[in-house]
């Protein structure tokens, strides 16, 4: 019996899970893994699966797909929308949606293999399904290596990879060379001198030290980068104090720093840093800002070879016009830890999942930026079909492109 793909879509869709929380969406994927005959292995990387489809010598071709959610309230009206609730890494309750389409890349994965199994007699080689947690938190990969899992199993040839985007469903975007940013996930402690809020002469108040900073920052692109060079910096959180009335001790911000290579993080790191530090100075700190580093993700780099095959292909399968070229993203991932730690080369692609009809009318129209959502959107609903049916046919045709 055939997986209902629209099903399982669905029912992932509405029970996300955060990162290193994947149980139920883990347990999901082992029952329908252990269905199509494979042998799995769970716990991997803490909530990671692994699967293999053995079919005598060949090349071995690993497959990645990611599985966690996002604390973002879902919006999109779906009749299967999430309505799931998750306590993230500080202990706050807080909603969780499949806002980035990772439910997709494990549907299609698992469509994939599904595929590779039925059809056996027409390939020979290994294929490595990975289903990799923590990829919002750029952990879930190396969290897997450290877990053994390139000693474990057959290393690869080729990695391959897919995620869902914004682009016309039918639409396939790669280039070669970097595809997607490097980036640091940075959390800043500015530290003052809390006291009454009626007495801010007595206090170093951290709440106007992190305003300054956060506007200070935003020059970092504006003024101090090349406008021919690409690099975002963001600060996506602040958190300071519990009272009207009180100033407090600290601020806390969380920032995202985004480059496309190792030479232009040095540049903007060393530039974030000096302001953070001259802003404390400026506000009388009498401690100097704690910088910690969360995670550094590498740039997402494709081989270019095996785009160049890996794009032939899709145009062959799919025709002329099927794959676009569409630059470089400056989101980020951490899939290349797979191939850059086992030596193989990396395709990494992304596929459409919105209404072509809907996308070219805001295209025409000049407003995809506000018609279309994005990634991480609280209205982030990729089309199902074709969308699913896309994406499994991607993953074949591309494991079989590198398979005897």
């Amino acid at each position: 019996m055939s997986v209902d793909l629209e099903s399982l879509y669905t029912d992932l869709h509405a029970h996300p899970e955060l990162s290193f929380q994947e149980t139920r969406t883990a347990g999901v994927i082992a029952r329908h893994l252990a269905d199509l005959g494979l042998d799995v292995e769970e716990g991997v990387g803490r909530t990671g699966l692994v699967t293999t489809i053995a079919n005598g010598e060949g090349p071995v071709v690993w497959l990645r797909a990611d599985m966690d959610g996002l604390p973002v309230e879902e919006q999109t009206g779906l009749a299967y929308a999430s309505t799931a609730r998750g306590t993230d890494p500080a202990g706050n309750a807080v909603p969780v949606m499949h806002a980035c389409g990772h439910d997709m890349h494990v549907t299609a994965l698992i469509g994939a293999l599904e595929r590779l199994v039925a059809t056996r007699h027409e390939w020979a080689g290994t294929v490595v399904a990975v289903f990799q947690p923590a990829e919002e938190y750029g952990a879930g990969s190396k969290a897997m290596i450290a877990d053994g899992v390139l000693d474990r199993y057959p290393k690869p040839d080729i990695v391959l990879g897919q995620h869902v985007t914004p682009l016309p469903a039918g639409m396939i975007g790669v280039r070669s060379g970097t595809q997607m940013a490097a980036s640091d996930g940075l959390t800043v402690v500015l530290h003052g001198r809390g006291g009454h809020g009626s007495r801010p002469h007595s206090t170093i108040d951290p709440v106007v030290m992190a305003a300054a900073t956060v506007m200070r920052l935003q020059t970092v692109v504006s003024r101090e980068v090349d406008p021919r060079d690409v690099a975002v910096v963001t600060v996506g959180s602040i958190h300071a104090g519990l009272k009207n009335n009180i100033i407090p001790a600290e601020a806390r911000l969380e920032l995202s720093l985004r480059y496309p290579d190792d030479a232009a993080r040095e540049r903007v790191m060393t530039k974030v840093e000096r302001i953070i530090r001259a802003e404390a100075e400026a506000s009388g700190a009498e401690q100097t800002p704690t910088i910690t580093t969360d995670h550094t993700l590498p740039p997402t780099i494709n081989d270019t070879d095996a785009t160049a095959r890996l794009t032939s292909a899709f145009q062959r399968s799919f025709g002329e016009g099927s794959v676009v070229d569409p630059g470089m993203f400056t989101g980020s991932e951490d899939v290349s830890w797979f191939a850059r730690e086992s030596g193989a080369p990396l395709v990494f692609w992304f596929w459409g999942g919105v209404d072509p009809e809907t996308f070219q009318k805001a295209f025409a129209g000049g407003t995809i930026e506000r018609d279309i959502p994005t990634n991480h959107s609280p209205y982030f609903a990729p089309v199902m079909q074709p969308t699913i049916d896309r994406g499994v046919e991607n993953l074949v045709v591309a494991a079989r492109e590198f398979l005897g």
